[in-house]
């Protein structure tokens, strides 16, 4: 990937053409390089994708753990490209409609999406996505704040918005409001 051009905006078919050796996110056009995750941000990751993926099994929906991407609004008919602007790479996907899918990843809103923050995407992952995701329709999200043993979990209300989080420590659990059954053990992610 060369570096990006001062007032290019960016868009799906940019970052198709960029090596898979370079996490990359578009948000509004602009391109931004993802860092390394650290160890603690990649076990928890680990262990909420473990959880997750163990409930699923033998069902319709699937779970995809970072790098993958998602790019929202694909399916509808799109007169520009500005709403292809925005190419995701949540850490934790969920989608339950196989006809979103592809090799690359998911072309339209997943039915959930797990956020694990870090001081340099605490801004991008609170806001921006935030903002993106609720206008998409994802029906849940989680922002994950692994200092703090933190969890805010935003679901998608009657009216489109996300409302209120409802929000957890590390001594609790969670019900995934998407499925029946599905109750993640926080003490177990967080554990040291």
């Amino acid at each position: 990937m060369s570096l990006p051009k001062e007032g290019r905006i960016y868009t799906y078919a940019d970052y198709l053409s960029w090596s898979e050796d370079v996490r990359v996110e578009i948000i509004g056009g602009t391109p931004y390089l993802q860092a390394a995750p650290s160890r603690v941000h990649q076990e928890i990751l680990s262990e909420l994708h473990r959880q997750i993926a163990n409930f699923l099994v033998g069902k319709e929906c699937k779970v995809y753990p970072a790098p993958f991407h998602v790019v929202l609004n694909f399916e509808q008919e799109i007169e520009n490209e500005e709403e292809r602007q925005n190419v995701f790479e949540p850490d934790i996907t969920i989608v339950c409609d196989k006809t979103k899918l592809d090799d690359r990843g998911c072309k339209g809103s997943p039915d959930m999406v797990i956020e694990i923050i870090s001081p340099s995407t605490a801004r991008k992952d609170k806001i921006e996505k935030f903002n993106k995701y609720e206008q998409a329709g994802v029906k849940e999200f989680w922002i994950i704040e692994p200092q703090e043993k933190i969890v805010s979990v935003f679901t998608l209300q009657k009216n489109q918005s996300y409302g209120r989080p409802d929000l957890f420590s590390d001594e609790d659990h969670i019900k995934v409001s998407i499925f029946e059954g599905l109750i993640i053990d926080l003490k177990m992610v967080f554990a040291d």
